[in-house]
């Protein structure tokens, strides 16, 4: 009860919230604009459905080479830090 209680009072505050937003003219605008595209774009996905899945899979490759670049970096930068606290903990040998 007290979950669903909790769900519904935060939609309802979203859309009181979405409503006092909109009576500022700014946002009216610009609320207004990125409606406008959004529509173009689904009725162009709609219209070039083979479009549209080419560029989602672009968009995949894309951000599957700059995650593997950036977890190659990461992995280079952790053996770096490895090789670097190895030397730090190794004890120096005095010769005598």
């Amino acid at each position: 009860m007290g979950k669903r209680r909790l769900i519904t009072s935060m939609v309802i505050g979203a859309a009181v919230g979405g409503v006092v937003a909109l009576c500022d003219w700014e946002t009216r605008n610009y609320s207004k604009h990125k409606l406008r595209i959004i529509r173009d774009k689904s009725s162009n996905f709609i219209h070039n459905p083979t479009q549209g899945i080419r560029n989602a899979r672009i968009a995949v490759e894309e951000f599957s080479e700059s995650f593997s670049y950036q977890a190659q970096n990461a992995m280079n930068a952790l053996e770096q830090v490895e090789n670097s606290l190895e030397k730090l903990s190794k004890p120096k040998r005095i010769e005598g």
